[in-house]
């Protein structure tokens, strides 16, 4: 099949390469999410998949919106047969999704229909689900509601952060995408509708929820702070600075803090929290390199009693 590929991020990358090195479908263009500012110095620069599709020599679309008419117009020119997409980043129109023969096909990093959104890991993570994977689906005007060509799980590890775990997913996504446009290319797949029940949504974790609530369980903190890694970052507040917390170790023995109170020893930074403490492995305070916790509590001389902000 003649394929045009929609993506944006890193995690996209595994599946544009497996494509590319399909020897039975050939990809013909990229779209991807137009050049946006990066760095101290805030200069524009190619999204991951641009840049990837520009090493191989392929022509790269970038439409503000989908819905662009010189972008409608050229995907029309290119009479795509299908179109596979991992994390554009972009809603797309009917009358974008009505171009390509065979239609637009997602990999989606979920067990549909559980977690159907923007940050499916992430939200896998944050309730604390043992097993999840990734699905390919027949994209619809619904948010992932289309019929599911294939599945594979994953199981999450319990010391495993979002990136941890997108990034496996990526990579074992990618061959669940090719093997779905080997499928659909050949007549051997039909999309199956997704169950009414287990739908479950995940929006983008913002800034505002991934601020620690101390007088949870420990074992709430700890998903938080891996489940916010390595964005947006799970945080609290030190003396009225924001600090971002990098990792924590549950103290299931030491039960003599209140919530959010800081004890340091020679070696070691613990918070108390609704249940048990947390030992505090790695920080960042506002402006500053990620640093071991023990190292911060030395530098900032923790007060008997000292507690972070609620």
């Amino acid at each position: 099949m003649r394929l045009v590929f929609a993506g944006t991020p890193e995690v996209a990358v595994p599946a544009l390469d497996a494509l590319l090195a399909s020897d039975r479908h050939e990809v013909v263009a990229v779209v991807t999410r137009p050049d946006a500012p990066a760095g101290r110095g805030r200069r524009l620069v190619a999204s991951p998949v641009a840049q990837r599709a520009e090493e191989a020599g392929i022509e790269v679309l970038k439409p503000v919106k989908p819905r662009d008419e010189d972008f409608l117009a050229r995907l029309r020119e290119i009479a795509p047969d299908c179109c596979p997409v991992v994390a554009y980043g972009a809603l797309l129109p009917k009358v974008a999704l009505d171009i390509p023969a065979r239609g637009w096909v997602n990999l989606h990093f979920s067990l549909l229909p559980a977690w159907r959104g923007a940050a499916p890991v992430q939200h896998a993570v944050l309730a604390g689900d043992e097993m999840t994977g990734a699905s390919t689906f027949l994209i619809e005007q619904g948010l992932d509601s289309g019929p599911v060509y294939g599945v594979l799980t994953e199981q999450v590890r319990p010391t495993d952060t979002s990136g941890d775990l997108l990034t496996r997913l990526a990579f074992a996504g990618a061959g669940l995408l090719a093997a779905t446009m080997d499928g659909i290319e050949d007549g051997t797949l039909r999309p199956v509708p997704q169950p009414a029940e287990g739908v479950s949504l995940a929006p983008k974790i913002e800034v505002e929820d991934a601020r620690i609530d101390w007088a949870a369980p420990a074992l709430r903190v700890d998903r938080v702070v891996r489940g916010c890694a390595p964005a947006p970052g799970a945080w609290t507040v030190f003396r009225g600075e924001r600090l971002k917390v990098k990792s924590v170790r549950l103290v299931t023995d030491r039960t003599d803090l209140a919530p959010g109170e800081i004890a340091a020893t020679k070696n070691a930074v613990f918070a108390g929290t609704g249940s048990h403490a947390v030992e505090l492995l790695w920080v960042q305070p506002q402006g500053k390199k990620p640093m071991a916790g023990a190292d911060w509590a030395r530098g900032v001389r923790i007060a008997a009693g000292e507690q972070f902000e609620a």
